[in-house]
């Protein structure tokens, strides 16, 4: 486990050459913990094979790119998943009413699961289209 000095990340300016190159990491973020929460942070980076550094960056990042913006963007994430469950669900029951079959449970499990796996993204481009002046209701895709 090594120890690196911290630096407040107000408190220095970025030389000219680290500014000229894109995602070149010029800043810090410090916090403190308690030794426990030291040894318990350090052997979850161990096991992972990454350093304590890698590990917390790759983590915070993570759960920052993953968790919606603001509470609206979970919200129309919600309501963008149940605009396409009920879409594709309508529309499955009537193609196997007009074959005369019944939809199948592996059906709505599957149009769930997919609409689950979409409605982040599907919330965050509602907004992005409404942000950019195009707030149209356009059809499904």
């Amino acid at each position: 486990m090594s120890t690196s000095r911290t630096t407040n990340p107000t408190a220095f300016s970025v030389s000219e050459s680290a500014q000229e190159k894109p995602g070149f990491r010029t800043k810090t973020i410090a916090t403190r913990v308690t030794p426990e929460e030291l040894r318990e942070v350090d052997a979850a980076a161990e096991r992972s094979g990454k350093t304590l550094a890698e590990w917390l960056r790759e983590l915070s990042l993570k759960a920052a790119r993953e968790r919606p913006a603001d509470p609206t963007e979970l919200v129309l994430s919600e309501v963008a998943a149940l605009r396409y469950m009920l879409l594709n669900l309508f529309h499955a029951t009537a193609q196997a009413n007009a074959e005369s079959k019944h939809l199948l449970a592996e059906s709505v499990l599957k149009i769930r699961d997919q609409s689950n796996a979409r409605k982040l993204a599907d919330a965050r481009k509602l907004l992005s289209d409404f942000q950019a002046g195009e707030g149209g209701t356009g059809g499904e895709k």
